[in-house]
């Protein structure tokens, strides 16, 4: 958390700033999940913000100095954007102040989130970016591309999904309402998925992750979008964090997966 549709509303969000100069930055934190680069607050003054997009889990900010900020909210994190009326509160870690006098302030109690600042042009050589799997919504995400990376996979598919260097954007919550809706058990190994399952999977990957988006993202814990709307999907929830609860005859359960909780209907999720 938070995950694809978190980021994608995060990034939608920020439109309010596109096209803006940034006048001044200021970092309160110096090292949150990694130590922000010491050179961004000089490449970051008098840019303008040129374009603004997702890759996976990360908030890329194009600047029109051939510059990108690269934003991962880790576990806690959210931007924000106020006006000139603003005043510092608690876990406030880094703050962009543009010409407009609005703001632009990364939140994180955890600090699991990290800062960082690429040329734009290598951007897809950095580790944490070349190291990523197809995008969850992307149409590049074919039935047969996941077949043939996991037909012989001893994992189990709920765990396999989670894998960003296979699919990139799905998190623990989405994994298990994804799989509820394509009748699929988390237990099932990669190797035991036929295709025709897989194109299940993929079918309800794409239903799940773009009802959340329209849903705003879900709020269980800190999301926030960046004007301070909660996200409400966790109203739509079918199995997550619903264990006990009845479903057409059968009853959500919890069970630990690598240390991850997982919640799904056994009968129901029978790989039919």
């Amino acid at each position: 958390m938070p995950e694809l549709p978190e980021v994608e509303t995060t990034v939608k969000g920020l439109t309010v700033i596109l096209n803006q100069k940034i006048s001044n930055v200021k970092i309160h934190t110096p090292k949150l999940r990694f130590k922000i680069p010491n050179n961004i607050i000089n490449i970051l003054r008098n840019s303008k913000i040129s374009n603004l997009r997702r890759i996976a889990k990360f908030i890329i900010i194009d600047l029109d100095t051939d510059y990108s900020l690269v934003i991962h909210l880790g576990m806690s994190g959210r931007l924000k954007t106020v006006n000139k009326s603003y005043k510092r509160i608690k876990h406030d870690h880094f703050v962009m102040y543009f010409l407009s006098k609005r703001i632009l302030v990364y939140h994180d109690p955890r600090r699991f989130g990290f800062i960082d600042i690429v040329e734009t042009k290598n951007l897809r050589k950095k580790k944490y970016i070349l190291n990523l799997g197809v995008d969850a919504l992307s149409p590049e995400l074919s039935a047969q591309m996941i077949f043939e990376k996991i037909s012989k996979s001893e994992v189990p598919i709920k765990q396999i999904l989670l894998n960003q260097k296979l699919i990139a954007g799905i998190g623990n919550i989405y994994a298990s309402e994804i799989l509820f809706d394509s009748k699929i058990s988390p237990l099932t190994l990669g190797k035991d998925l036929e295709i025709s399952l897989i194109m299940k999977l993929i079918k309800s990957t794409r239903k799940i992750l773009k009802k959340a988006v329209k849903y705003g993202g879900s709020s269980i814990r800190d999301f926030r979008s960046t004007d301070g709307t909660l996200g409400n999907f966790q109203s739509d929830f079918k199995v997550y964090n619903k264990e006990g609860k009845k479903i057409r005859g059968d009853e959500v359960r919890k069970i630990i997966q690598y240390g991850r909780s997982t919640f799904y209907c056994p009968k129901l999720q029978n790989n039919k």
